[in-house]
């Protein structure tokens, strides 16, 4: 028998690595000669870079001087496997997590970093792609910052070079991208993206991020004004439809001039991890595949680990089984995405901190107990009828 074991992490509990261990080791515990693949996944958001390197051996991760979401120098990481492919997340150079609470203020903010970890791939390294993960901002500034670092410059109704944050979105008059580098122009640029919001509005960037960024009710507004402003302006400027494409609203409008400038593609993060990975080919001829979160729930169809799993397993006529902390409300539309059956670690009342730090042996638990009824399932002998 071949079983896939390709689980997302149980957040605050277990890495999906090392979910992946315990159920290999609770499954050849009664089955030892089963044959095991594990592949440890994201879902292509913060992470995104570890995740595809637990893949690649040969990969290369790359430190250099950039600025944070401030304006400020640190030093920050990117990879690149594949020789030619690097990956990038935003949370390295402009995430939340490099600033205090009180200095979150997307009005200042910068995705400045992460156009600068674009560049060094690009031209320093030779990158030909670049995988680009969007998780976990700390910036509102429609990706004026990352596009100003590729040497783009945007200029005021005076002629003067703006600095590219949030504040500045609605004076921008004039784009001038004769400073570019040529090679940015025949790289392609993947953006891992899991939302549907677009640019502006009550579902767009600032409404519904700008707050866990330090945006107040007047702050979202004039950032919002800003976005819809300079989407026009890049939609009059290239003909194309970008403030109502799904995604763009993303960390804060940030695909927009990449989308606009450089022919940019939006795509789900978890697709990119598993066509990355190639996971089609690994689950070739597969009996069964095993895959898990910290919680199931009505949300896990919307681009999450579960789903997509399951999806690919159903392409295949594999059997997917969910194994995770938890079953919550609306967890039943998983199994319209080729879920089989699931299956939840909650077995008692001693509450959720309780069954956090017991995880790893309630999972070991579930796994023994349903391979014990499938090893006897297998065993039971064929009755005539």
């Amino acid at each position: 028998m071949k079983i896939v074991i390709a689980p997302d992490s149980f957040k605050g509990s277990l890495s999906s690595t090392v979910v992946c261990d315990i159920i290999e080791g609770a499954i050849l515990k009664k089955m030892p000669t089963t044959k095991i693949i594990k592949i440890p996944v994201s879902d292509g958001g913060e992470g995104l870079v570890n995740t595809l390197f637990k893949h690649h051996s040969d990969g290369e991760m790359i430190k250099i001087p950039v600025k944070d979401p401030l304006f400020r120098a640190i030093i920050a990481e990117y990879g690149i496997i594949n020789e030619k492919v690097a990956v990038i997340e935003m949370a390295a150079a402009s995430g939340l997590t490099l600033l205090t609470p009180d200095e979150l203020n997307p009005l200042l903010t910068t995705t400045y970093g992460t156009g600068e970890m674009i560049f060094d791939a690009v031209v320093n390294h030779g990158c030909e792609k670049i995988i680009l993960g969007l998780g976990g901002s700390a910036t509102n500034d429609g990706g004026l910052g990352l596009v100003s670092a590729l040497g783009v410059r945007f200029f005021d109704q005076n002629e003067q070079l703006l600095i590219p944050n949030g504040e500045n979105l609605k004076q921008v008059v004039s784009i001038d991208t004769s400073q570019m580098n040529p090679a940015l122009s025949k790289v392609e640029i993947i953006i891992a993206c899991d939302v549907e919001n677009v640019l502006c509005g009550k579902n767009g960037a600032a409404a519904i991020y700008g707050p866990q960024k330090g945006a107040n009710d007047r702050t979202i507004d004039l950032l919002d004004q800003g976005l819809y402003y300079f989407g026009q302006l890049l939609e009059k400027q290239t003909g194309m439809d970008l403030i109502n494409l799904k995604g763009i609203g993303a960390a804060g409008g940030t695909a927009l001039p990449l989308v606009a400038l450089l022919k940019a593609k939006l795509n789900s993060g978890l697709e990119i991890v598993l066509d990355e990975i190639q996971f089609d080919a690994r689950i070739d001829g597969a009996d069964l595949i095993i895959t898990g979160e910290g919680k199931t729930d009505g949300q896990s169809v919307m681009g999450k680990v579960i789903s997509g799993i399951g999806n690919r397993g159903k392409n295949q006529n594999i059997p997917v089984i969910v194994v995770s902390g938890a079953l919550d409300t609306g967890y039943e539309s998983i199994y319209d995405h080729g879920i089989v059956a699931a299956f939840s670690l909650f077995n008692n009342n001693n509450g959720l901190i309780w069954h956090m730090e017991n995880a790893a042996q309630l999972l070991e638990d579930v796994i023994h107990n349903l391979f014990c009824f499938l090893a006897a399932i297998c065993m039971m002998p064929q009755k005539s009828r």
